[in-house]
Parts: structure tokens; C-alpha cells; sequence
């Protein structure tokens, strides 16, 4: 017979610092049969679902819910997906289920639940003939990871690669590693450990030390370990106040308990050897705008691309941060271009004609961190709809959306060199076709604004002729010690050195 799988999905990485909730309305739900529209598609969920299809399963498809990182998810959001999981599963479950896989985050924080995956995945195991199910599934290595996970799940994979150019792949991984344990004789357990490190997004691009070194050691922990199944490196998401917050690693095995343990000891082990190549400090907007001069003085070889990453779209900034947009104003730069998240201003500007000109408060009403809308005037170059499809399929991007990302209405203002492109919802800068939509031809640009860590890189590497990073105000900052934790385990570095 056909396996019969029930697959669901639950992502939004929770910045529990930002003001503001994300809302049930804030989430994009697909339920049932509409689930099976993604099949196929750039999204963790489409690669499961075409790879059922070539594993010949019976998908039951339940509830995805999906949102874009910001504030804490309120309680009827965890509420919702659970009555829509339930009554999908519970009627499939009594006519016989195979397995469970979940396409999920790993880093959602609601006020009753700090680990809303664990809490979930613990429900999901007390449901009237799921307790032996195997539980398979994908998740975000920017997670961070918990012992309630670990224990209701048999395997989970972690993305491997920041930019998460392999979110699809990874799902496809976990696909394939359910149909190994369908076959076998007894399924996996997971087996998890904190390494007592918390290192900013800054810190976890995975090119670089210290997550390629972990990476490395994991990939070779698998190929010698016949028994494991996935050893994962979780980078954590150290924007989340919670017990869990930071590094850890989940190794999935079938083998001796002693065996993974070993393996942990010694992923841990290398983690604190490695912990302040992760401790990323960015330099400072003067310091960094002083080589932005520099480099402009210089045959152009490609745009220079400064991320600000303290108002990091895909860390839960609000992306409306002025702190880079007054740099480029104040240095006058030329053929200059940022985009700004302000809903307000493009709705200002509806009914205007290309040429007209208006003084605009932009951006600063997203952060009180910020110094507060910066009054431009500006021309408008164009209004259009923001609905792209992504130029890289493997981009960040597609991990969260698949192969289309809406940006709402949009304008195109230039205030003398500087081009501002104005959104209603905010958009991660992991895709090209963000600009290009828009009329834009990023390549051309001499220096560009964007709000990332280091997810961007996927998308502006193959044009940048130099990429540098700014501290500005903002709710993302680097400097970890500067975030307000009151739940954080003790003993963690950088709060302490040993």
C-alpha cells in the first residue's frame, strides 16, 4: 500500500524585542487541498510535495501558515493552526496515518509559549494513535532549538546553507529520510545539546567561520556514522527571548544513545573554541560611509552594497529604519538607491502623476530606536503594483514565499541622487527582481542601501564590487549583550567568557 503521510506547516521566526504583534492576519493560510498548489513550486513545502509524488505517497494535506519575521505571535495564532491541524488529523488518524511531516520554523514565541514548536509537536503526540507515528520535517537553521522539539520529533532537518539557498533541498532530505525510516525497522530518535554560545545573524553566514566549520564537522559526522540520520547545526535566532535562545545542535540517530551523545560533546566542543569569530561587531555609519567615498573615487566596477543590518527585514525589523537613507543624503550621494518599508508615504503619493513633486515624512515610525521619519522632497518616478516573481529560485527569499513575493503597492521616489523605493509590506532584499519590477536595474547603481545580515549576499555577491555593513539604530543590532534578555539560560557566551 501507498504510505499515507499527513503533512502540515507552521513558519515565522519571532523577534519577542520588536514593537508590535504579528497577527493572525499578518499570516498567509493555506488549507486543506489548497496546500497542494505548492507542489512543485521554489518553497520547503513544494520540494516535499513533488517529492512525494515521486515516492508514490498519499499526502493528507492539513494547515500552512506562514508569515514574515516580526513581533510576537499572539496566543490565537497557535490556537488557529491548532484547531485547523486537528481537524484534518484526527479523522485521518483514525483511518490510518503513516507518518507526519511538518515544514516548519523553529523560532515562533507567542506569550503562553516560548517554544510554540515544541508545545505543537507535544500535542501532536498525544493525539489518539500518533504517540508511534514517525515525525519528519524541515526547519530554519536560525531556529532556536529545544529539548520539547527534540523529543517530539523523530528527525528534523536544518537548512545547511545561510543564505538558505537549500530550504527546498533540505525538505526534499527529509523526505527521502522518512521513506529510509518507513522502511526500516525502527525509527530514529533525536538526541540535542546548547552549546552555550549566542552569536548575532551577523555572525552565521555559513561561508565563513564559525558556522562552515560546524557545518564541515557535521557533514562528516554523518559519513561516518552509518546510524545517523541528520546531524544538524542550528545557528539559533538571537533576536528571541527565551531559555533555548542561541547555538545548538540535534543529531537524529538509530543507533547507540552514547554514540550521538559523543558527537555532541565534540560540536559543542568546537562551537566555544570558535565563539568570537561569530561575535560580530559592525562598524560604525561614519567609519563605513568614509570608504563608500573612497570607493566612488575609483573606476565603477559594480555598486557598493551596504547592509544595515539593525533593521534586518528578515531578523523582524520593521524596515523603515532611516539611519543609512540619512547617511546617503547627507553625503549627497549620486545614483544612490535604497528601499524603504512605508505604507503611508506610497498611499500619500496614489493619484500622482510621474514629475510630481512632495515633501514626505519617510520611514522612522517602525522603531523607537530610530530617530523618527526623515522629511524629504522628493519626485515621483513611477507607482506600481509590487507583485515579483523571484529571479533565483534558490534564493533566501524562496525559502519563505516560493517562487513569488508581493511587496503591496509601490513607489519610486528619487530625492536628487538618491532613488528611495517605497513598499507597503516589507520585503526582505534576498531577490533582485525586487528592483527590476520596479524599473530598477540594480547592476547599474553605484552604491545600494539593504536591510539584511547576511541573507543578502546570495542575491548582491554576483554584482557588488565591495559589501560592507553599518551599525545603525535599530532593533537588530549585532551587539547581542545589548538586547534586553530576562529568560536566557545563564553561563552563555558573549554574556560570559567561560
Amino acid at each position: 500500500m501507498r504510505p499515507r503521510i499527513l503533512i502540515a506547516g507552521l513558519f515565522h521566526e519571532t523577534h519577542t524585542f520588536v514593537e508590535g504583534e504579528t497577527c493572525l492576519a499578518d499570516f498567509a493560510t493555506l488549507r486543506g487541498n489548497e496546500m497542494l498548489d505548492c507542489r512543485g513550486d521554489a518553497s520547503p513545502l513544494g520540494g516535499v510535495l513533488e517529492t512525494a509524488d515521486r515516492l508514490d505517497w498519499e499526502v493528507i494535506p492539513a494547515v500552512d501558515m506562514r508569515a514574515s519575521p516580526g513581533g510576537m505571535v499572539p496566543d490565537e495564532v497557535v490556537e488557529t493552526w491548532w484547531r485547523e491541524f486537528v481537524s484534518v488529523a484526527e479523522p485521518a488518524l483514525r483511518t490510518g496515518v503513516d507518518a507526519i511531516y511538518l515544514v516548519l520554523h523553529g523560532a515562533m514565541v507567542s506569550p503562553a509559549y516560548e517554544d510554540v514548536e515544541g508545545e505543537l509537536l507535544g500535542r501532536i503526540k498525544e493525539l489518539s494513535d500518533a504517540a508511534s507515528l514517525p515525525v519528519f520535517g524541515v526547519f530554519d537553521l536560525h531556529a532556536n532549538y529545544t529539548p520539547r522539539m527534540a523529543a517530539g520529533a523523530n528527525c528534523l532537518v536544518a537548512y545547511r546553507e545561510n543564505p538558505h539557498t537549500d530550504g527546498r533541498a533540505m525538505a526534499v532530505l527529509a523526505a527521502e529520510l522518512l521513506q529510509r525510516c518507513l522502511r526500516a525497522e525502527k525509527p530514529p530518535l533525536q538526541y540535542w545539546r546548547h552549546a552555550r554560545v549566542v552569536w548575532p545573524p551577523t555572525g552565521t553566514g555559513t561561508a565563513a567561520p564559525p558556522m562552515r566549520d560546524l557545518e564541515t564537522m557535521a557533514r562528516a559526522l554523518e559519513a561516518r556514522h552509518k546510524a545517523f540520520y541528520a546531524v544538524n547545526v542550528v545557528a539559533g535566532f538571537s533576536f528571541a527571548d527565551t531559555a533555548e535562545t542561541g547555538v545548538s545542535f540535534c543529531i537524529s540517530s538509530d543507533g547507540e544513545p552514547a554514540e550521538a551523545q559523543a558527537a555532541l560533546a565534540d560540536l559543542c566542543n568546537l562551537a566555544w573554541v570558535l565563539r568570537e569569530a561569530g561575535n560580530v561587531r559592525d562598524a560604525t555609519l561614519d567609519e563605513v560611509m568614509a570608504q563608500v567615498i573612497d570607493a566612488l573615487q575609483t573606476p565603477f566596477r559594480g555598486p557598493v552594497v551596504i547592509a544595515e543590518p539593525a533593521d534586518n527585514i528578515g531578523g523582524g525589523a520593521p524596515g523603515d529604519g532611516t539611519g543609512l537613507l540619512r547617511a546617503f543624503v547627507k553625503h549627497d550621494l549620486q545614483d544612490a538607491a535604497i528601499c524603504i518599508n512605508d505604507p503611508e508615504a506610497v498611499s500619500h503619493l496614489q493619484g500622482s502623476s510621474p514629475g510630481a513633486k512632495a515633501t514626505l515624512p519617510i520611514g522612522g515610525r517602525g522603531s523607537s530606536l530610530d530617530d523618527g521619519p526623515l522629511h524629504l522632497e522628493v519626485e515621483l518616478v513611477a507607482l506600481q503594483p509590487g507583485l515579483f516573481r523571484l529571479e533565483d529560485r534558490r534564493s533566501h527569499l524562496a525559502s519563505m514565499c516560493g517562487d513569488a513575493f508581493d511587496m503591496g503597492p509601490c513607489a519610486v521616489v528619487r530625492h536628487r541622487g538618491v532613488t528611495i523605493l517605497l513598499t507597503s509590506h516589507k520585503t526582505p532584499p534576498f531577490d533582485l527582481g525586487q528592483w527590476s519590477s520596479q524599473g530598477i536595474a540594480p547592476e547599474k547603481l553605484r552604491v545600494i542601501g539593504v536591510k539584511a545580515a547576511v541573507a543578502h549576499r546570495r542575491a548582491y555577491d554576483g554584482i557588488a564590487s565591495l559589501m560592507l555593513w553599518a551599525d545603525t539604530p535599530g532593533p537588530c543590532r549585532s551587539n547581542v549583550t545589548k538586547m534586553p534578555y530576562r529568560r536566557l539560560r545563564p553561563g552563555v557566551y558573549p554574556f560570559v567568557e567561560s
